[in-house]
């Protein structure tokens, strides 16, 4: 499987009622976790994101996030909510976890350009090559895409004629 067919099926599904929504359920969530000391859990998270349990844990052990511990509960804190939102950006744009890893590594370090070469895409600093690479990318996956409908639309076609 080349990188582009693997970025593409690795892809979270998220529509945009999740996006719209997470930003009321965050307010609401924000009151709900005072008991926390300020924190989220995992449950939270998931909720609020449209992500599975499994998938933070997953990026949990990919060394993504980091929430603090209180017995076997996670408390994740705002900064980690915040680096949640920063990975879903980065796969919905197609980007890999390794590739998302370093840009915020990056960020943290203060290694981000703000020069003209550079923008923030939700949130990520990405430099002229990556969106270029990028854009590259998708659009490869999108003719791929189109030529399996297509491929499938004929057969459809042949099957129903039959």
């Amino acid at each position: 499987m080349t990188r582009h067919s693997f970025a593409l099926a690795a892809a979270p599904n998220q529509d945009s009622r999740s996006s719209a929504s997470s930003s009321s359920k965050a307010s609401v969530s924000i009151a709900a976790d005072q008991d926390l000391s300020g924190g989220f859990t995992i449950s939270d998270l998931a909720r609020d994101f449209g992500v599975t349990l499994r998938t933070l844990r997953f990026y949990e052990s990919r060394g993504l996030l980091a929430p603090s511990r209180s017995g076997l509960t996670r408390i994740y804190s705002g900064r980690d909510k915040a680096r949640l939102a920063l990975i879903l950006k980065g796969k919905q744009l197609g980007f890999t976890l390794v590739e998302i890893r370093a840009m915020l590594a990056n960020e943290e370090k203060g290694l981000t350009d703000s020069t003209a070469d550079s923008a923030s895409v939700g949130g990520l600093q990405l430099s002229r090559e990556q969106i270029v690479e990028q854009l590259d990318l998708l659009r490869s996956q999108r003719s791929e895409i189109e030529g399996a409908i297509a491929e499938l639309e004929a057969t459809l076609g042949r099957l129903t004629k039959a």
